[in-house]
């Protein structure tokens, strides 16, 4: 074997190179959550390092830099030559943002499991695809499994069934296929488009379902947005009146989509009334639950999502709210035959038969072909912890929402976008001499300011065509201390912008 090929194969290198890499992350860990670090990392951009409650110094959660400068500095880095991996692990460590620090309340993200992380490590190496039996037996049976489960907790029968697959966008766009296969008069997937097909969805849904139905060739019209009421539900009253004009309008409705729950504010339609609607009118009913629909295995949130039972297809993102890496999304079928209609080919090279429903050759119900090993990491926290995990992280989330929303109030400059029922909380500040022009103004200046000092990392969204930050707590160790702290420096920020 080439010496440099031998060398990139090493056992020994590999496992001296573990080890280091798994005491570099268990340093971070600690270092992000408590100020522990033996290693500490330096500096970067305008991060700052701040005081834990230990007294020992925390690092930054974000160390911002412009995109250009961060081009840069890996351009310039790559024109160094070679160096050494465990530099550049520990470089890119600094330099990302740090999901595991008590104060990331950002994107809809999970800081996941260490021993998820262990799983996709094992996952990675082992490398083995997941579209045929043969080259993926343990990850297509370990799948079946993790799937029957989820399925067993919406409340499901013994004919339903599933599939992993990367994200919730491609989830959702997988589930609308089966739904375009099942509930569409012409045969579009031999025959090509011929009628016109839409769907109906909150005007608060998720932009992937927007953009799901463009890719199927649907076309603007194809979307029909329904409106929400002042809660940002699906006002599910107007669904005839929309479904109506559409069919006068000459397009053929297949299919309602519920969002459980929307990204912007966490609100989950009225699922029960959905699928009424659809019953009556034969139409598919999908659930986006890529957030919210975790809420299957708390016992105390469980409700929020009542009538999810009902639905033909639901979509959870585990790499959200179930604590597993990213990318982990399982789409859910009410009866698992129809999963094997969505993509009817033949592949001879890789099966013999493409009407045989077999459940341990993935490839003929997912997009991808070669697939990540994604299972393992889900099952793993299963086996190791039971779905109890699951429940306490969701449940408790969810309860710091509610907590959170009850500081907010408590501080007459802020206010409430709406009365949270997750971990998605959006308020904004709004000093009493800043004229209503000027709020939006002043809360992007404080979302951005918050983001280059890296201490706090949040983000911002429109309602009601209004400026509001947005938290999504999705750490399990930031506390009501963490988010006292985030209005102090809001209102330290808001008093150096407007002098308040």
């Amino acid at each position: 074997m080439h010496d440099l090929l031998k060398d990139a194969f090493d056992a020994e290198k590999f496992r001296q190179q573990g080890h280091q890499l798994i005491d570099m992350l268990a340093d971070h860990l600690n270092a992000v959550q408590h100020g522990n670090a033996r290693h500490g990392n330096a500096r970067h951009g305008n991060a700052q390092h701040t005081n834990s409650p230990n007294g020992k110094t925390q690092q930054p959660v974000i160390s911002w830099h412009k995109p250009e400068d961060e081009l840069a500095f890996w351009e310039q880095d790559l024109a160094k030559g070679q160096g050494d991996a465990l530099d550049l692990f520990r470089t890119v460590i600094s330099r990302s943002i740090h999901l595991h620090h008590n104060k990331y309340m950002g994107h809809q993200v999970v800081p996941p499991a260490p021993l998820g992380a262990l799983a996709s490590l094992l996952s990675s190496f082992l490398n083995n695809g997941s579209a045929v039996y043969e080259m993926g037996a343990v990850s297509n049976a370990l799948e079946r499994v993790v799937t029957q489960q989820l399925c067993q907790q919406i409340g499901w029968q013994e004919e339903s069934g599933g599939i992993l697959t990367s994200g919730g966008t491609l989830a959702n766009l997988t589930a609308l296929l089966t739904a375009r296969r099942v509930k569409a008069q012409a045969n579009v997937w031999g025959e090509g488009m011929g009628q016109k097909l839409a769907l109906m969805v909150s005007a608060e849904a998720h932009y992937c379902v927007d953009r799901a139905a463009r890719i199927m060739g649907w076309g603007s019209e194809g979307i029909i947005k329904i409106p929400v009421n002042d809660k940002f539900q699906m006002r599910t009253e107007l669904l005839e009146e929309h479904l109506a004009k559409a069919k006068a309008d000459g397009l053929e409705v297949i299919a309602v989509v519920g969002s459980a729950c929307t990204t912007s504010t966490g609100a989950y339609d009225n699922l029960v009334e959905i699928s009424d609607f659809c019953t009556k009118n034969d139409l598919w009913f999908h659930v986006d639950g890529a957030h919210g629909g975790a809420v299957i295995f708390s016992d105390k949130y469980r409700h929020l999502a009542k009538g999810i039972n009902l639905a033909d297809s639901v979509v959870i993102d585990m790499h959200k709210m179930l604590l597993a890496p990213a990318l982990t999304t399982a789409l859910l079928y009410r009866k698992e035959v129809d999963s094997y209609r969505t993509f009817a080919q033949q592949a001879q090279y890789l099966w013999s038969s493409q009407e045989d429903q077999e459940w341990y050759n993935m490839g003929k119900r997912t997009m991808e072909c070669t697939k990540l090993m994604m299972s393992v990491k889900v099952y793993a926290l299963i086996k190791t912890y039971g779905t109890s995990l699951f429940d306490k992280y969701v449940s408790r989330q969810y309860d710091l929402g509610k907590s959170f929303a009850e500081l907010i109030k408590k501080r007459a400059l802020f206010e409430l976008g709406i009365e949270p029922s997750t971990n998605i909380v959006c308020f904004r500040y709004k000093a009493a001499d800043v004229g209503e022009d000027k709020v939006d103004e002043l809360n992007s200046y404080i979302r951005q300011a918050l983001v280059e000092q890296g201490e706090f990392y949040i983000v911002q969204t429109r309602l009601n065509n209004k400026v509001y930050l947005r938290t999504t707590l999705m750490n399990s160790n930031t506390t009501e201390k963490e988010l006292n702290e985030l209005l102090n420096r809001i209102e330290e920020l808001a008093q150096h912008a407007y002098g308040d």
